[in-house]
């Protein structure tokens, strides 16, 4: 490696829809792709630590650590510069756990971090743990992308694969022409309207996607009216304000999932409206 030479790769533990929204809110120049069955791999354009405003390990730990906020997956961030390379666990709000090697692939972490790094992300503790131990001892033979490429062989098991071209200790400038070559996704940070629009895209895209919009919804959306509006007049005569307040509830939530679909215009019926 040399001083032109820093780089992150950041694999999320889901598919690209999940990650898409939450990569938005980074509001980095990204290239989103596939990485197995259940990995998604972005690709950052390098600016934070292009222009020395941090250094590259602070960055990623930061970007893994946001991506996990309000979501189910974890994050596993890559990381190298000129001196030292590493891996960041982040998941959810706890501590991110990581492991530095220096250039030469001197080992300069904890070993009880590579062993919680491995529990919390659901690692076999013996197999894995088997092979991720050798990379907190020295070895004159492996530097700091090779340390690298060995955790990513172990999740490799796990459903993780390096997208051709993608490998640990490239140039950023080099990984995202290979990603851009591949086709990566760009994920750009456009506004808060884009950033909302994309994570209702998502939803609608999920298993609550018919509910919110399209004809299961409307139908939804109609049954709810019919049901609070004569509860609300029922209630009113009885002078109940529980029940009033249900019926209440009832028409405000037909009215606003029928507003909703309306605003957000057709959406093509697909299985899930009919089973």
């Amino acid at each position: 490696m040399n001083a032109t030479s820093p780089g992150v790769l950041l694999f999320c533990r889901a598919d690209t829809a999940s990650v898409r929204p939450p990569a938005l809110l980074l509001r980095e120049r990204l290239l989103l792709a596939p990485a197995g069955p259940d990995w998604s791999v972005l690709v950052p354009e390098g600016k934070p630590w292009r222009d020395g405003a941090e250094p590259v390990d602070r960055v990623a730990a930061g970007w893994a650590g946001a991506l996990t906020v309000g979501v189910t997956w974890p994050v596993v961030a890559l990381w190298w510069d000129a001196d030292r390379a590493g891996c960041v666990l982040a998941t959810g709000f706890r501590r991110p756990v990581g492991y530095t090697w220096l250039a030469d692939g001197t080992p300069a972490g904890e070993d009880e971090a590579m062993h919680t790094f491995a529990a919390r992300l659901g690692l076999d503790p013996v197999l894995d743990i088997r092979d991720l131990e050798p990379l907190t001892r020295p070895d004159k033979h492996a530097d700091a992308p090779a340390r690298l490429l060995g955790l990513a062989a172990v999740l490799s098991r796990h459903g993780l694969t390096l997208p051709p071209g993608l490998t640990p200790g490239e140039p950023a400038a080099r990984l995202w022409a290979a990603a851009e070559g591949q086709g990566a996704e760009a994920v750009e940070w456009h506004g808060w309207l884009d950033a909302v629009r994309t994570e209702l895209d998502a939803v609608e895209e999920g298993p609550l996607g018919p509910w919110i919009c399209g004809p299961r919804a409307r139908a939804l959306g109609t049954a709810q009216l019919a049901a609070g509006v004569p509860l609300l007049a029922w209630a009113l005569i009885r002078r109940s304000p529980g029940w009033a307040a249900a019926g209440a509830l009832l028409i405000a939530q037909g009215a606003l999932g029928l507003a909703y679909d309306r605003l957000r215009g057709p959406r093509p019926p697909t299985t899930a409206d009919y089973r």
